[in-house]
């Protein structure tokens, strides 16, 4: 499949169709060591997983799939969606044997272990997620900037834990240059950024087109440079096609927050 292109939906079962976009590319561009300065996870939803049951009827569930940010590729979200696809009309004697197909294709994709959960449409785990911490929305933007800079951020001293979110981060596909939205949660301990500088710097992206994989590393690596210590952001972005993901990084290992937002 190439990117950019008019892709019909397989009718039948397509592995094939799985297209992987090697990490290290724009990681060499931010300047990241092959040693990586932090632990993260890309944590994918997927709305509309459909198959057949071994008498032809449908079945539906939500699926839950953590990709791991050491795994050499990440996967193309439009593959992604219309793989999910292929299975519409596929027979499976279990949702287990469905399972294990998903977790056998995305891992060899992905070149790295690929966990994955199922869940009933109607799973009250999948409730969106109540916030804390402070909202930025409504800080004056410290200075507008074209694109993500460092230097737009500033960074105190603070008693303890401290979270601060933004529902304000709009990035462009690098494909289709069309707008991804999410919601940014930025966990620090010790030391954070001001309200105003992370509300400036965020919105900064604006114009900036990347992946959102690679948007979190960016802000990753821009708030390490700053000069944070302990610290994790995640960046819940809005489903399209049916999948939703959010990509986070920090400074400690552990597994990313299964967090939901409204939008989501």
């Amino acid at each position: 499949m190439l990117l950019g292109q008019d892709s019909p939906a397989p009718a039948r079962y397509a592995p094939e169709i799985l297209y992987p976009i090697a990490r290290r590319l724009a990681r060499d561009e931010l300047g990241l060591p092959v040693k990586l300065p932090f632990f993260g996870e890309d944590i994918w939803h997927g709305w509309e997983l459909s198959w057949l049951d071994m008498e032809g009827g449908p079945q539906s569930a939500v699926a839950r799939f953590a990709i791991p940010a050491t795994s050499e590729n990440l996967v193309e979200s439009k593959s992604f969606k219309l793989y999910l696809n292929s299975l519409n009309q596929e027979a499976f004697e279990s949702s287990e044997a469905l399972k294990a197909t998903l977790v056998k294709d995305l891992s060899a994709v992905a070149a790295g272990e690929v966990e994955l959960e199922l869940f009933a449409v109607d799973d009250p785990t999948l409730a969106p997620t109540p916030l804390t911490g402070e909202c930025v929305d409504g800080e004056v933007l410290t200075r507008r900037a074209a694109e993500p800079d460092v230097d737009l951020l500033e960074v105190v001293e603070v008693p303890g834990e401290t979270q601060l979110y933004s529902h304000g981060l709009r990035s462009l596909c690098p494909v289709t240059a069309q707008p991804d939205w999410a919601t940014v949660i930025l966990h620090c301990d010790g030391q954070c950024v001001t309200p105003a500088s992370l509300r400036t710097y965020v919105a900064s992206f604006r114009h900036h087109q990347e992946f959102h994989e690679q948007c979190v590393e960016r802000m990753f690596r821009d708030l390490q440079n700053a000069g944070l210590g302990l610290f994790s952001v995640q960046a819940l972005y809005t489903r399209r096609g049916g999948l939703d993901i959010s990509p986070w990084r920090s400074t400690k290992p552990g597994r990313a927050p299964r967090l939901r937002s409204m939008r989501q």
